[in-house]
């Protein structure tokens, strides 16, 4: 194991899924005392501009300048390695990752390589409309050699519910519309299906949503762990559900 770096988080996206990768991170960490924990810097950005929003209509504000703004603000704290827990605000991946010059983890490439390493080919995509518009998780899964299927859309429809007046309004989520979505997923022949929100990794952790599923949350906290000189516990080694 090297020398351990400090792991800066560009959180408030939202931000129950900030407080739930942080806890994760500590849940996969081989630590017997909280000396052997990473050091961890959040910065929970709340008044980040809606990504979505941005994506589907250029006349509503920009989440760019606070996401470097509040990248460069933890790295002068002396971050090593950074993340952004919110995978439709990895469309500004390139122009954020590169305004700072420590490691920047990428969600969507980090959970196309898992799903990969644990043989899966046809992947359904339960994410933001912003996302699958973008097609930027597709594009991570076919650079792994994977073929991604976003919902009909009925199916992102639901989705979209479970995520913005559900999980993000604090309401009780709804497992059987991810269900419903699954469905479909299972009569497109896919074989495996990737949470691409963090608003629906919220939902996996307080309900079961039953065999095949990656959470990319879960894969950014192992990444986490890894990229920062931590060691992942044998329990976290395989997430897939």
């Amino acid at each position: 194991m090297g020398e351990k770096k400090t792991l800066g988080i560009i959180g408030g996206m939202g931000p129950m899924a900030t407080a739930y990768l942080l806890q994760l991170i500590i849940e996969m960490t081989e630590a017997a005392t909280d000396q052997e924990h990473l050091d961890v810097i959040v910065f929970d950005r709340p008044a980040v501009p809606d990504r979505t929003a941005y994506i589907l209509d250029r006349g509503k504000p920009s989440p760019l300048p606070v996401l470097q703004e509040t990248a460069r603000t933890l790295v002068g704290l002396g971050a090593g390695v950074l993340c952004a827990p919110c995978v439709t605000s990895h469309y500004f991946y390139g122009e954020l990752a590169g305004s700072v010059a420590v490691p920047f983890l990428n969600m969507l490439a980090e959970t196309a390589a898992e799903l990969r390493r644990a043989g899966k080919r046809r992947v359904g995509i339960m994410a933001t409309t912003g996302t699958v518009q973008t097609g930027m998780l597709q594009r991570a899964l076919a650079g792994q050699g994977l073929e991604a299927v976003p919902p009909a859309a009925d199916g992102q429809a639901l989705v979209m519910s479970v995520i913005y007046e559900e999980v993000k309004a604090g309401k009780p989520a709804s497992p059987d519309k991810l269900a419903r979505v699954a469905e479909g997923f299972g009569r497109a022949g896919c074989d495996s299906i990737v949470l691409g929100c963090t608003e629906l990794s919220l939902v996996k952790k307080d309900t079961p949503l039953g065999p095949g599923y990656m959470d990319a949350l879960e894969v950014l906290a192992k990444r986490c762990v890894e990229a920062c000189g931590g060691v992942v516990r044998p329990a976290y080694r395989d997430l897939l559900a």
